[in-house]
C-alpha cells in the first residue's frame, strides 16, 4: 500500500502545500490547529477539491488537476473518521455499521459482516442503543466500526482523542493504537499531540501553515527536527539563539562557552534545542558544561521542572529531571548543566 500527495488549496491565510508520502506504517501530520493538517485529509478523501496536484494511492490516481481526474469519494476507498465522528442520532449502533455496508447487496452478508465488526470492537452489548446513550469511547468505536465495513484502502483519523475525557484517552489511544497496528493499508492520523504521534505512529510529517516542514521515521524527526517550529511543534522546550564556530559547534547566546554537537550545523544555524530531560548536572570542567543559577521549580506526579537562567539572566533553561518515587525531595539546585553532543539539535529559522 502506498499512498502519493502533493496538492496545493489556498485558504484563509495561507496556501496549503501538502507533499508526503505515507506506506503500509501508520503515520501522522503533527502540527498546531489551523495548519492544514484537516484540510489535507479532505482532500484525500474527495470532500475537498484541491487547487491543483496530484493524489495517488496505490498506483491508482485519486486526483490529477493536469489530467482532470477527481474520483467521488464513495470511488476512493477511503475511510475518515471526523472529530465529532459523525453518527446519525436517529439510528442504533447496528444500524450506523450497516451503513457502512450498503455497496453490499447479499443481506446475510452485510448482517455476517456487521456481527464481525461488533465482536472486534465489543460492541455486542451496545448493538441496539443511540449515539445519545453512548460514552464517548463507545462511540469512536461505533465510528470506526462503520468505516472499517467497507474495507477501506486508506484509513484517515481526524483527531480522534479530541472528544474524549482525559481518564478515557489512555484505553482508547490504546485500542486505536491495535487497531492501526493492524490495519492492512495506509493509516492516517492527525493530531496536534506530540505525545500521541510518537506512541501510535512510526511515521510522521510535520505541518505548519500550511507546509511541510519535516517528514520521516518519527524518531528521527524527534531527534533532529531541523527547524525552530518543527522543534517547538515536537515538544522542545529549549530553543536557545546561538552563533556556528564551525561545523560541530556553536557559541550559545548568553554563555560565553562553546557547544559540541554530534550533528552537522549548517551554516544556516541560528539556534540549537536542547531537550529538558536531556540536561544532567555537571562540574564546570565537563564537556558542554553551561554556568546557571536556578531560578524557580515546580512538581508534577512524576518530575520536576527546574527553570534556570544564564549567568546574565538574559537567557533561560528548562530542566526536567525524573523521580525516584513518587514523593521525592526536590532536586538540588545545579551550578552547571550539560548536554551529550548527541542531543543538542541544529535548527534553522
Amino acid at each position: 500500500m502506498s499512498l502519493e500527495v502533493n496538492i496545493e488549496k489556498k485558504l484563509d491565510g495561507f496556501t496549503l502545500r501538502a507533499a508526503f508520502s505515507a506506506g503500509n506504517t501508520p503515520t501522522a501530520l503533527l502540527g498546531a490547529s489551523g495548519c492544514g493538517k484537516s484540510m489535507a485529509l479532505r482532500c484525500i478523501a474527495g470532500i475537498v477539491k484541491p487547487d491543483k496536484g496530484r493524489i495517488v494511492l496505490d498506483g491508482r490516481v485519486l486526483f490529477d488537476s493536469e489530467q482532470h481526474i477527481d474520483l467521488p469519494p464513495q470511488q476512493r476507498g477511503a475511510g475518515l473518521l471526523f472529530q465529532n465522528y459523525a453518527l446519525f442520532p436517529n439510528m442504533t449502533v447496528e444500524q450506523n455499521i450497516l451503513c457502512g455496508l450498503k455497496a453490499e447487496k447479499d443481506r446475510a452478508a452485510r448482517q455476517a459482516r456487521c456481527a464481525e465488526l461488533l465482536r472486534a470492537m465489543r460492541l455486542e452489548p451496545l448493538a441496539k442503543r443511540y449515539p445519545a446513550q453512548l460514552s464517548g469511547g463507545q462511540q469512536q468505536r461505533t465510528a470506526l466500526a462503520r468505516i472499517l465495513a467497507g474495507r477501506p484502502r486508506i484509513l484517515m483519523l481526524d483527531e480522534p482523542f479530541s472528544a474524549l475525557d482525559s481518564y478515557l484517552r489512555e484505553a482508547v489511544e490504546s485500542e486505536v493504537g491495535s487497531l492501526l497496528a493492524g490495519f492492512d493499508g495506509t493509516a492516517l492520523l492527525v493530531t496536534h499531540n506530540r505525545d500521541e504521534a510518537y506512541r501510535l505512529c512510526p511515521e510522521m510529517v510535520v505541518l505548519d501553515s500550511g507546509r511541510v516542514l519535516r517528514s520521516g521515521h518519527t524518531r528521527d524527526v524527534f531527534a533532529d527536527p531541523r527547524s525552530i517550529t518543527a522543534a517547538r511543534l515536537t515538544g522542545c522546550k529549549n530553543i536557545l539563539p546561538c552563533t556556528r564556530l564551525d561545523a560541530h559547534a556553536v557559541r550559545l547566546t548568553g554563555w560565553d562557552v562553546p557547544l559540541q554537537l554530534a550533528l552537522p550545523v549548517p551554516e544556516d544555524c541560528t539556534a540549537v534545542g536542547i531537550r529538558a530531560h536531556d540536561f544532567v548536572p555537571c562540574d564546570a570542567g565537563a564537556p558542554n558544561a553551561l554556568p546557571v543559577a536556578a531560578l524557580s521549580s515546580s512538581e508534577n506526579p512524576f518530575d520536576w521542572n527546574l527553570i534556570c537562567t544564564a549567568p546574565d539572566g538574559t537567557a533561560r533553561l528548562w530542566w526536567k529531571v525524573s523521580k525516584s518515587t513518587l514523593f521525592s525531595p526536590a532536586p538540588v539546585p545545579p551550578h552547571f548543566l550539560c548536554a551529550a553532543p548527541e542531543s543538542i539539535m541544529p535548527l534553522t529559522n
